[in-house]
């Protein structure tokens, strides 16, 4: 725990049989509580080294897609009291050795989220990151924080954490099953108000580690301009999303 607070880190796992045991091994278990693990249909042996390691996991017998992944981690974070809920990807590209500063963010009052930012400082070309989605990156980055009237580092990040308070408020049941997920959930936590705060990550691009195929980036690019543009309308009051409404103003 911290501050009072029970801190879950949730893993959403596709095929992570040889880079879940590294990353399990690097979370500070001196502050977390528990560790749940989502195997969305993986084809390679990721459910036998979660057993083996003996995590709470839970398994979708078919590949149901990155968004319907979380979904289940954070349901099953919610459900066993969790307070302060991290997502990690258990692939190694993100160092589990950020999660006492994410969540201290949170546990002290400071924010209500934290993502880990690959683009702040140089963390994300000396990773290794593919020169077309860093670009891709900053360009749709520059969109949305135009649309959404904001300034933040980045918004693709997969390494985050969100207060109870968040997950209880946000409407993440009824976003897409796919990666626009995080888009969705990112234009949710704005639309509501939330204080959102951000941390340098430093990340590794190799072989093992996931990765969005260049057509499925492509898609997904259009899918974070649409989200944008949806928070855009919201906030100017031209057209009120039920999706960025919060749960307790529906």
């Amino acid at each position: 725990m911290l501050n009072g607070l029970k801190v879950s880190v949730v893993m959403p796992a596709y095929n992570a049989e040889a880079t879940l045991e590294q990353t399990h091994r690097e979370i500070p278990m001196e502050i977390v509580d528990a560790v749940l693990l989502v195997d969305d249909g993986s084809s390679d042996r990721t459910v036998e080294v979660a057993q083996r390691l003996g995590l709470r996991h839970f398994v979708h017998p078919r590949n149901r897609g990155y968004g319907a992944n979380q979904k289940t981690c954070y349901s099953a974070a919610l459900e066993e009291g969790a307070d302060i809920v991290v997502m990690l990807h258990p692939d190694y590209q993100y160092s589990p050795r950020l999660i006492p500063a994410m969540v201290s963010m949170i546990a002290f009052g400071t924010y209500d989220a934290v993502i880990a930012s690959r683009i702040l400082g140089d963390g994300a070309r000396q990773g290794g990151m593919p020169t077309y989605k860093y670009v891709s990156n900053r360009v749709l980055t520059l969109v949305q924080n135009l649309l959404c009237g904001r300034k933040f580092s980045e918004y693709h990040t997969g390494y985050r954490a969100y207060s109870r308070t968040v997950l209880e408020t946000v409407r993440f049941q009824e976003n897409a099953d796919g990666f626009v997920f995080d888009n969705q959930f990112f234009m949710q936590m704005i639309a509501a108000g939330f204080r959102i705060g951000e941390v340098s990550c430093p990340t590794r691009y190799f072989p093992e580690a996931s990765s969005i195929r260049f057509w499925a980036s492509v898609q997904y690019g259009f899918g974070c301009l649409r989200e944008a543009a949806r928070c855009f309308l919201h906030r100017k009051n031209l057209w009120r999303s039920r999706l960025l409404i919060p749960r307790a103003e529906s």
